[in-house]
C-alpha cells in the first residue's frame, strides 16, 4: 500500500514539472514578443519626437504615426495574449499546488502511522523474535528482508515529504512572479491604450490638414518621381554597363584562346607538311574552351559563383541594410497614403531610419561603383557574384571601389534631410543580372 501510494504521488509531481516547463516557455516567448514590440515602437516614437521641430504637416508624420499605431495594436494584441497566458498559468500553479499539497498531508499521514507502527516494534528484541518464530528458514529471511525493506522505505518517505515540500516553495514562488508580471503588463496595456488613442486622433487631425494641401502635394509627389526615375535609369544603366563589360572581357578572352589555338594548329600543318610527320596535338585544354565559350552574364570566377550560391541560399535571412527602422515605401504599385487614385512604383525600398545612422551591407561582396545624383545623394553598388545590392540615399561614402565588405560592415551615413522632419531613408534594391528583385523577400523578417 505505501510502495504503490510513493509511486502515484512521484509521477503526479513529475507530470506536474513537465506542464509548468512547457507554459513557461510559451509565457517566456510572449515576453519576448512583447519587449521587441517594445523596442520598436521605441525607434519610431524617438523618430516622431524628432519632427515635432517642424510645425507643417508632411507625410513623414503621416508614416511614422501609422507605424507607432500599427506598432502599439501588435503591442496590445501581444498584451492580450500575454494576460491570458499568466491568467492560465496562475490557475493551474494554484491546481498544481493544491495537488502537492494533498499529496503532502497524504505523505504525512502514512508517515505518522509508519512511525506509530515503528514505536510498538521498536525494540530489538521483538524484531529478532519476530524473525526467530519462523516456521522455516525461507520464512526468517523473507521476514528479515521485510524489515530491511520497511526501514529503507520509511527513509524514502522523509525524502518524499521533503521533495514535496520544496515543489510547494518553488509553486509559490511561480505564483508570485507570475502575478507580479500581470500588474506590470497591465499597467504597460493601459498606457499603449492610452497612447494608441492619441495616436488615432493625431493622425485624424494630420490626415484632416493634409486633404487640404492636395495640390502641393501632387507637385512635392512629381519632384519625388522624378528623382527616383533619374536614380533608377542611372543604376540601370550602369549594371548594365557592368555586364557589358564582363560580356566584352569574356568575348575578349574567347576569341584570345582560340586564336591561340588556331596559331598552334597551323604551325602543327606547317611542320606536318615539311616533314610529312605527324605531330601530337596541342590544342587548348577542352575545359578552358567550354569555359570560354559559355554565356557572359553566367560566366563567374570561383570566388564570384562561391558568393552567388551563399548569398542566393541565404534569402530571407539577410541583415536588414540599417541597425533600426522599418519599411516605408513597399516594391512594386503602392497607392499614396494621401491622394485617391494615384500609385507609386517602386524599384526598391525604402527603409525610415532614426537621424544620423548608417547604412551596411547586407552580404560580403566587392564595391563596384559609388556614384552621385543631382537631388539623391550618393549611391553604392556592392556585387556579390551574380547578384548587386544598391544602396542609395547616402552623403558620407566609407567605402571605395573594388573594396571587399562583409555582412554587416558600414558604407555609408544615410543622408538626413533636416529641412523635412529630419528624414532619413535609405533607398535599397536588390539585383539578380539585369532582373530587379523585391529586397523585402531577401531580408530577414
Amino acid at each position: 500500500m505505501y510502495f504503490k501510494s510513493s509511486i502515484r504521488i512521484f509521477v503526479a509531481c513529475l507530470a506536474l514539472m513537465t506542464s509548468v516547463v512547457l507554459s513557461a516557455q510559451s509565457v517566456s516567448e510572449l515576453e519576448i514578443q512583447r519587449k521587441q514590440t517594445l523596442k520598436r515602437l521605441e525607434t519610431t516614437s524617438k523618430m516622431l519626437s524628432a519632427t515635432k521641430k517642424s510645425k507643417s504637416n508632411s507625410l513623414i508624420k503621416l508614416s511614422l504615426i501609422n507605424k507607432n499605431i500599427k506598432e502599439r495594436k501588435t503591442l496590445i494584441s501581444n498584451i492580450n495574449g500575454e494576460i491570458g497566458a499568466l491568467n492560465h498559468e496562475i490557475t493551474k500553479l494554484d491546481r498544481e499546488k493544491m495537488v502537492l499539497e494533498n499529496n503532502l498531508k497524504s505523505l504525512k499521514a502514512d508517515y505518522a502511522k509508519l512511525v506509530q507502527d515503528a514505536s510498538i516494534n521498536r525494540s530489538v528484541y521483538n524484531k529478532f523474535m519476530f524473525v526467530l518464530s519462523a516456521q522455516s528458514f525461507d520464512q526468517s529471511m523473507r521476514r528479515f528482508r521485510y524489515i530491511q525493506e520497511y526501514s529503507n522505505y520509511r527513509e524514502r518517505q522523509v525524502h518524499d515529504i521533503e521533495n514535496v515540500t520544496q515543489q510547494i516553495a518553488l509553486k509559490n514562488d511561480s505564483l508570485v512572479g507570475h502575478k507580479s508580471t500581470k500588474v506590470e503588463v497591465v499597467k504597460i496595456k493601459v498606457t499603449e491604450t492610452q497612447n494608441l488613442s492619441k495616436d488615432e486622433q493625431r493622425e485624424k487631425s494630420l490626415l484632416t490638414d493634409l486633404q487640404k494641401e492636395e495640390q502641393k502635394l501632387r507637385a512635392e509627389l512629381r519632384e519625388q518621381q522624378k528623382r527616383a526615375n533619374d536614380l533608377n535609369n542611372k543604376i540601370e544603366a550602369i549594371i548594365a554597363a557592368e555586364i557589358r563589360k564582363a560580356e566584352a572581357k569574356k568575348a575578349a578572352e574567347r576569341s584570345r584562346l582560340e586564336a591561340e589555338n588556331n596559331a598552334r594548329l597551323a604551325a602543327r600543318q606547317k611542320v606536318e607538311t615539311k616533314t610529312g610527320i605527324k605531330t601530337k596535338q596541342e590544342s587548348i585544354p577542352s575545359g578552358a574552351m567550354k569555359e570560354a565559350a559559355s554565356p557572359a552574364v553566367s560566366a563567374l570566377t570561383r570566388e564570384e559563383t562561391l558568393l552567388s550560391g551563399n548569398f542566393e541560399r541565404n534569402a530571407g535571412r539577410l541583415p536588414w541594410p540599417v541597425t533600426n527602422g522599418f519599411i516605408s515605401g513597399h516594391f512594386g504599385v503602392q497607392p499614396h497614403p494621401m491622394l485617391r487614385h494615384v500609385t507609386t512604383n517602386n524599384k526598391g525600398i525604402y527603409i525610415q531610419t532614426p537621424a544620423n545612422s548608417t547604412a551596411r551591407a547586407v552580404f560580403e561582396g566587392i564595391v563596384t561603383q559609388r556614384f552621385s545624383i543631382p537631388g539623391s545623394n550618393n549611391a553604392v553598388i556592392i556585387k556579390h557574384g551574380n547578384f548587386r545590392t544598391v544602396y542609395a540615399n547616402l552623403t558620407q561614402i566609407l567605402v571605395g571601389e573594388g573594396d571587399h565588405v562583409n555582412a554587416k560592415q558600414a558604407i555609408g551615413k544615410i543622408y538626413t534631410d533636416d529641412e523635412g522632419d529630419n528624414k532619413t531613408e535609405l533607398y535599397f534594391q536588390v539585383w539578380k543580372d539585369k532582373n530587379l528583385l523585391n529586397p523585402e523577400t531577401w531580408i530577414t523578417k
